[in-house]
């Protein structure tokens, strides 16, 4: 028996040259459309290890990257890797060349990824979640190798052996380049948990598959369909084991802030409505779905609709409470001479913040133009703090910062880990990081911060 093996759309098709049926094979089922079998083109490699442990000869018409000249492809890099990088990218390559790599912010998983480039020597899409990450990508790759860089996104559509996408416009264009590359490198890799964006992965042949990431785990249980569509954990650290020598030895101070009277009376008044309604309705919230049948009763029940405005109201009291912001004033003091950056959950109390404190701010409506100038005058010293909500967690190259306040937040692991890998870049005279966390006390708060960390 030969099997014959084509990509079509975002599939593989599967036929049988010279028998009437195929052996069982990962992921093909009959398609009566078209008289053939097919398999999420993602099954590509699994399809072609079966076949070869069956004995089965392969017609294969996949891999048009095997059949595109690959002299421009001879690839170098100058990168020495540390020992930690050595063993990511040899896990990776012990475990068929598909998995995850997850090493905290500021690490080197673009190193890792480049190396891992270099001895695949086979046209490769790298996939992000942000513009700002493909200018970064695009400068990096254009600096280590002397080859074209494609580009898909950012108003652009260019291809070329090693090529730079967005998860947007790799959603957009999966199906019709997924013959075109051997390997695809997915940063900030837990996105791809995101339902639409998996059919990114789904829709690529590439065999080989690098995921990277600073936070695998997604609370909502979606990082095993990364696993499903990448490969597992292959290799992880967090900030602690590499603490010191990699990375900023640091320090994470926890301070603790009263409401004002007239904060409390808001605050329990809040709290009371809601906390009224879900024990009569008899909520646990001993799973999300709690949460979300009550979002879907607050449609049609008023009382439930004003629990959950009286849960946000509570929740907005006691984390813009106005006593962080006297304390962050004497961190701003306590630390004139360092690079800081205030982290917080609303937009609004960004505004008051750089109002009051004249700090430079930064949130989604903060236009890519300003924004850059910002971070580079940030990096430059020209300024030495900046405050934002949620816009620096990932996605965006910080330049380097000593101590983070974090004001409010929600309880994500992932945020928090985020937000403190922002400080750990070695410092060049070797001093600590430290991270405030302001959590006002006798409110739901001190609840988030145990869940975040």
């Amino acid at each position: 028996m030969t099997v014959r093996l084509s990509y079509e759309a975002g599939t593989i098709r599967v036929e049988a040259t010279d028998e009437p049926s195929l052996p069982p094979l990962p992921g093909v089922e009959a398609d009566p459309r078209s008289e053939t079998s097919r398999a999420p083109a993602h099954q590509y490699a699994a399809i072609r290890r079966a076949l070869t442990v069956a004995g089965v000869a392969v017609d294969d018409r996949v891999s048009s990257w095997d059949r595109q000249p690959t002299d421009e492809l001879d690839l170098s890099t100058a990168y020495e890797l540390r020992a930690y990088q050595r063993a990511a990218l040899a896990a990776w390559h012990d475990a068929d060349e598909r998995g995850v790599v997850e090493l905290p912010t500021g690490a080197g998983k673009t190193v890792v990824a480049i190396r891992a480039i270099v001895d695949e020597g086979v046209p490769t899409l790298v996939v992000v979640p942000t513009i700002d990450l493909l200018e970064q990508w695009q400068q990096e790759l254009d600096a280590e190798f002397d080859v074209p860089i494609g580009r898909f996104g950012g108003g652009e559509q260019r291809r070329a052996a090693i090529t730079v996408s967005t998860y947007d416009s790799a959603y957009r264009k999966a199906a019709s380049v997924g013959d075109a590359f051997g390997f695809v490198v997915f940063d900030e890799v837990h996105h791809l948990g995101g339902e639409g964006y998996r059919d990114v992965a789904r829709l690529l042949a590439a065999p080989a598959r690098l995921g990277l990431t600073a936070t695998f785990e997604r609370p909502d249980g979606a990082h095993k369909a990364v696993t499903d569509l990448v490969g597992d954990r292959v290799y992880a650290l967090d900030a602690d084991d590499l603490a010191g020598d990699h990375l900023a030895p640091y320090d994470v101070r926890r301070i603790e802030v009263s409401l004002t009277p007239a904060e409390r009376e808001r605050y329990d008044e809040n709290q009371e409505t809601f906390l009224k309604y879900v024990r009569e309705a008899g909520i646990t919230f001993s799973s999300g779905e709690d949460y979300r049948k009550l979002v879907m009763r607050s449609g049609t029940d008023p009382r439930a609709r004003e629990a959950l405005l009286a849960k946000s109201a509570a929740r907005s009291i006691m984390m813009n409470a106005e006593q962080k912001l006297e304390r962050l004033a004497d961190l701003l003091d306590r630390h004139h001479d360092d690079r800081v950056i205030v982290f917080t959950a609303h937009t609004e109390l960004v505004y008051r913040i750089s109002e009051r404190f004249l700090i430079p701010a930064i949130t989604a409506e903060t236009g890519a133009t300003e924004r850059q100038t910002i971070l580079e005058r940030f990096r430059d010293g020209t300024y030495t703090r900046v405050v934002a909500a949620n816009v620096l967690d990932e996605g965006v190259d910080v330049p380097d910062a000593n101590v983070a306040v974090l004001l409010s937040g929600s309880g994500s692991e992932r945020e928090f880990t985020q937000r403190l890998g922002r400080i750990l870049r070695p410092k060049s005279d070797g001093g600590r990081a430290v991270l405030y966390e302001v959590v006002s006390t006798e409110t739901a708060e001190e609840r988030v911060a145990r869940r975040r960390r």
